[in-house]
Formats: C-alpha cells, sequence, structure tokens
C-alpha cells in the first residue's frame, strides 16, 4: 500500500458537458427490480431479441481461420465489403454508389453519428436535432461543443419536421442537420417527396444532411421505407448512414456504413485513421455475405416484427390504450394516460406490473407525453405486458 497523495484528476470540459446516458437509468431501474425477484418483461431497450443467421455466423467462423485477416486491415477497410454494400444498395434502392469514393465502413452506425458532428462542427456552430430524437445525435454534437436547436416530431406533422417553423436566422447559421427515418422513437417514415424538401431547404441554407437509417429495412404492411439517397441531388447535400445492426440481427457485431458525399466520406475516413484501423477482417468478409447472399432472413425478419405490432395492438385495443400503428422500425410510441408524466407512468409500470417502456422525454422535450416500445420479444409476451399494464385500469 502506498502512503503517496494521488494526483488531482479532473476530466476535460467536453466530458463534463455530455448529456446524461438515460438509458442506463433505465437498466438500473429494471435490474433493481429483477433483483427483488420479479418477473419483468423489458420493452424499454432497442436491442434485437433473435441471433444472427446462421449462413453469416458461418461465414465468420470460416473466415476467422484466414490468416491474412489476423493482420491489420486497411485502414478504411475492405474494398470487397464497400462493393457489397453498394450492390445492395443498388438492388434494394436503385441507387448507385462508387465504393472507392462515396463509402466510408463504420464501428456501427453509433459511430458515424457521433463522428459527423466532429468533422464539421467548431464550436458553437448549429446542428439541427430532431425532438425527439436518437440520443446519441447529442452526444456528437457535445463532443464537437456544438449548439443543438431542436425541430419538434410532432403527430399532427406526421411526426416530420416543419421546415418551414425553422427559424431563417437558425437555418442560415446551421451546419448539420440529422433525419431519422424509419423513426427512432416515433416509428414514422417518411416519402421521397419529404426528402426531396429536405434537400431543397438543406441546398437553401448550406446544411449538412445526415439521414441515420438504422432501420431501412423495416417497413410494414406492404410499404418498404424510403432511402434519402433515392432522391434527386442527395448525395449533393450530405450522406446516409446504414447499418447491419437491425435489418441482420448484428447489433453485437458492430458493422455500419457511411454513404453518400464523397467529400464527407472523405472527412469521416480520415477522423477515424486517427481512432483505429477498420473492423476486424473476419467480420467484413461476414458481412459482406449477409449483404450479397439471399435476403429471405431479411425479410422474413421485417415480417416478424410485423405479426409483433399486430399481436400489441390488438392487446391495446383491448385495454383501451388509444395509438398510432408505426409504419415502420421496431418501435411503437404510445401517448401515456392523461394527468401523467412520461416518467410517472414508467415508473407506475414497472413497479406495478413489471414492464419496462422508455419515457418519452429521455428523447427530448417533445417526446413528453409518451412512451416508447420496442418490438422485441415474442407476441405471447408482448401481449401478456400489455394485459399487465391493462390491470392497472389507467386507460379507463
Amino acid at each position: 500500500m502506498t502512503t503517496e497523495q494521488q494526483i488531482h484528476i479532473e476530466p476535460a470540459a467536453r466530458m463534463t458537458g455530455l448529456p446524461t446516458q438515460f438509458f442506463s437509468t433505465l437498466v438500473a431501474k429494471a435490474n433493481k427490480q429483477i433483483a427483488m425477484g420479479k418477473d419483468i418483461i423489458n420493452l424499454g431497450q432497442g436491442n434485437p431479441d433473435q441471433p444472427t443467421p446462421s449462413h453469416i455466423v458461418e461465414a465468420l467462423q470460416q473466415a476467422a481461420a484466414n490468416p491474412l485477416y489476423h493482420k491489420y486491415p486497411p485502414f478504411s477497410g475492405y474494398s470487397f465489403l464497400k462493393e457489397a454494400i453498394a450492390k445492395r444498395y443498388l438492388e434494394d434502392y436503385g441507387v448507385e454508389l462508387d465504393p472507392a469514393t462515396e463509402v466510408a465502413i463504420l464501428f456501427g452506425g453509433k459511430t458515424g453519428l457521433v463522428e459527423i458532428s466532429q468533422c464539421f462542427l467548431n464550436p458553437g456552430d448549429i446542428c439541427l436535432v430532431p425532438d425527439p430524437g436518437y440520443p446519441d445525435y447529442w452526444s456528437g454534437v457535445a463532443l464537437a461543443g456544438g449548439k443543438m436547436e431542436f425541430m419538434p416530431l410532432l403527430a399532427q406533422h406526421q411526426y416530420l419536421p416543419d421546415f418551414k417553423a425553422i427559424a431563417p436566422d437558425v437555418a442560415d447559421r446551421a451546419k448539420l442537420m440529422f433525419l431519422n427515418y424509419p423513426n427512432n422513437p416515433t416509428g414514422a417514415t417518411a416519402s421521397t417527396a419529404f426528402y426531396d424538401e429536405a434537400i431543397a431547404f438543406a441546398r437553401k441554407h448550406n446544411i449538412i444532411v445526415t439521414s441515420d437509417f438504422a432501420y431501412g429495412t423495416i417497413g410494414f404492411d406492404g410499404k418498404k421505407p424510403t432511402s434519402f439517397l433515392q432522391s434527386a441531388g442527395a448525395k449533393d447535400v450530405g450522406i446516409e448512414v446504414y447499418t447491419l445492426s437491425k435489418s441482420y440481427n448484428m447489433a453485437g457485431w458492430r458493422v455500419g456504413f457511411a454513404l453518400g458525399n464523397a467529400k464527407i466520406v472523405e472527412q469521416i475516413n480520415l477522423i477515424q485513421d486517427h481512432y483505429y484501423c477498420s473492423l476486424f477482417g473476419g467480420i467484413q468478409e461476414a458481412a459482406a455475405v449477409a449483404l450479397t447472399s439471399s435476403q429471405q432472413c431479411v425479410d422474413e425478419l421485417t415480417a416478424t416484427y410485423e405479426r409483433r405490432r399486430n399481436a400489441l395492438f390488438q392487446a391495446l385495443h383491448e385495454i383501451g390504450w388509444k395509438a398510432e400503428m408505426p409504419s415502420g422500425s421496431f418501435f411503437c410510441w404510445l401517448p401515456v394516460p392523461d394527468g401523467m408524466t412520461s416518467s410517472q407512468f414508467a415508473d407506475i409500470v414497472l413497479e406495478q406490473a413489471g414492464v419496462v417502456v422508455a419515457p418519452g422525454n429521455g428523447f427530448g422535450t417533445s417526446g413528453e407525453g409518451y412512451v416508447r416500445l420496442g418490438l422485441l420479444t415474442n407476441e405471447a409476451r408482448l401481449q401478456e405486458a400489455i394485459y399487465r399494464i391493462g390491470k392497472l385500469s389507467l386507460f379507463k
């Protein structure tokens, strides 16, 4: 044991200015109930519950034995993976991408969503952020020292930002804007017409658009989600961030892409050169297999989420909980009873019904009055969760 005094350790200002990770608080509350021996149904997080399809796992098992992949990979990743995502976008969306200049490989989509702010925001620069929205947008802006201006996503506007409501002086000073459809947390989707409007707005005010397309394959009722890159001029103003986490149940594999504007992609590759080399080559090869082989597993997964959505909404109807069905993603955005806040309702259903839901105010001030539920367990368990809540007689 040393008797010498420890030095004073003081984090940099960027660390003390980071937003609180409210999901960690949510997990802590759930774990406390589990420790008390309660049967908890956790619908509050966004972690896919199904395994990665076996043909992708087998591809990794075989690739892991390749001595080539035991060495450092190329800094910006292997060309075969970039070619694979370009092929997928061409087949699925009719979008042509140059693998050499318009594709960056990411350590999961989250990494790119944080890095984009660091690449383009100086301290005090404005970023337009959806409200409610994915909290890690805030993290990237905070690390860059930027300033957020929130775009309310309201039911009466189909959870799309109203560009006309953004003050002209704010729009003129903004350098970056995040969009996310299918949307987390609301489950809303966007049309080509909306993206056309977003591109015109971005071009007028010289704003970089980052389209978060994490749930790009999960659309319901026979409607495939629209990619931002399908709109004319999208590459002139921004990029799309795509991930294999949701589409292929590969959340733990950390494979994502930044796709589109070559100058933006170049900057993302540059910042990543200073952080790390690229993904393990075996994972890159397996990811390429996922993208280039049969997409039946993707279609089946979307069908699973649609069945779960329908089962959950049947149960909602039976207990009198009125809500709008999501048209995409694996989330449901549900109003809380009159007279309750999002957090109050979430605490009550956890403590009295053993169900975890995410309070909407954790996604922004416009999320107050809602909770987010994930379709990440089987139909019977989802319905049981709603019936448990129904027994509390909060919707009568």
